[in-house]
C-alpha cells in the first residue's frame, strides 16, 4: 500500500499496523521517500548490509575470476599508452 506524508502522519498507527502484511511505501509529490518495513526484515538488511561491507576486495576479484573463468570469458586488456599529461 502507498501513503502520502500528510496520510501517514494522520493514520500513523494503521501504518504500523498494515506494515505486518507488507512493506508501506510513502510518498511526496508522487515520488517515494521512505519505506516503512518490519523490524525483523530491517534487522535482515541489516546483516547482510554489514557482510557485504566486510568482504574484502580481493575476494570480490576472486568470485569475478572464478565468474569468467566459468563462462569461459577473457578480458581484453589494451596496450598501455601515453597521454599528454597537461601537468607535466
Amino acid at each position: 500500500m502507498s501513503w502520502k506524508i500528510e496520510e501517514a502522519r494522520q493514520h500513523f498507527n494503521d501504518l504500523i499496523q498494515a506494515v505486518e502484511k507488507e512493506p508501506q511505501m510513502i510518498y511526496r509529490q508522487n515520488q517515494l521517500v521512505a519505506v516503512v518495513v518490519e523490524a525483523e526484515a530491517f534487522q535482515k538488511f541489516m546483516q547482510w548490509q554489514q557482510q557485504q561491507s566486510q568482504r574484502p576486495l580481493a575476494q570480490a576479484f576472486a568470485e569475478l575470476r572464478q565468474l569468467c573463468a566459468e563462462e569461459n570469458y577473457t578480458l581484453e586488456i589494451p596496450n598501455r599508452s601515453d597521454r599528454p599529461n597537461p601537468f607535466a
